[in-house]
């Protein structure tokens, strides 16, 4: 029984990705209500999306960066937002446009429900899920329906077995891979749901306005998760149990603090139970 519903609030940064930030904010705006997310969009050009609701949304001025000073100025950004919030909320949960933090459906609770009755120490992670297209078998995405209707594997990843549950204020690495001296807890019931390579078309149109080296790149070289589940044949759901030990418990030599899987990139079928989460 929940003694008492904690706070908690959502926040992310985004610039010129309305498609998954308006999906972002349908989802952690059902599971806490707009009104607790926080958005930050790089460029005081961009777009509120339409159900944007009550989200406390603020436009930055956009800053020509490099990628790595890029990703840096953005979580540091992110980190701030995360600091001041925990002085009335409980919990914040951060992560990129693309990801979405699910209780596994067979708890039957709300995502709010079960965070409010786990004793998070500083941070908790879900097991990574990269979610690509299957290109023999699975057609285009249609951007009106749910993800989980359409796409039916998924890369475990331990690049997305993030620390983005924090109830303490911590700094976060680049991408909420890693906290500053923190270990990763990893719980048995959270995963962490990654959108980005969803479909093949999507990722070629955002190439093709980035240049055309970067589309003639995709194209011989495909995308590395989608490439990944459309050759290898996918494990049963076993695999999530055997990569939550896996990633809890070793790590590598060269980043102690961050989960590892001794090079293992194994492909799962998503439980079709996940479908209740209507991502």
């Amino acid at each position: 029984m929940i003694k008492r519903q904690k706070k908690i609030a959502a926040i992310t940064m985004a610039r010129d990705d309305e498609f998954f930030l308006s999906r972002w904010i349908a989802y952690y705006g059902k599971q806490f209500g707009t009104e607790n997310l926080y958005i930050l969009l790089d460029g005081t050009d961009q777009k509120i999306p339409e159900n944007a609701g009550n989200a406390h949304i603020t436009k930055l001025p956009h800053e020509q960066l490099s990628r790595t000073a890029g990703d840096k100025y953005r979580i540091k950004k992110l980190s701030e937002l995360a600091h001041e919030l925990l002085e009335k909320y409980d919990i914040v949960i951060g992560c990129d446009s693309d990801e979405f933090l699910i209780v596994d459906p067979k708890i039957k609770k709300t995502l709010a429900e079960y965070l409010s009755n786990k004793k998070i120490p500083t941070t908790l992670s879900g097991l990574g899920l990269d979610i690509g297209q299957h290109l023999y078998s699975e057609a285009i995405i249609d951007k009106s329906a749910p993800f989980l209707e359409q796409r039916e594997y998924a890369l475990l990843s331990t690049r997305y077995t993030k620390p983005v549950v924090i109830n303490k204020p911590v700094h976060w690495g680049s991408g909420f891979h890693s906290v500053r001296h923190h270990n990763f807890h990893i719980d048995k019931n959270l995963y962490l749901l990654h959108f980005g390579a969803i479909d093949m078309n999507m990722l070629e149109e955002k190439a093709k306005k980035r240049g055309a080296d970067w589309l003639n790149h995709l194209r011989r070289r495909g995308n590395g998760t989608i490439n990944i589940i459309t050759r290898k044949k996918a494990r049963t759901e076993s695999w999530l149990k055997i990569a939550r030990i896996l990633q809890t418990y070793f790590r590598p030599i060269y980043a102690l603090r961050k989960p590892a899987m001794f090079g293992l990139k194994p492909v799962v079928k998503i439980p079709s139970r996940f479908k209740k989460s209507g991502i």
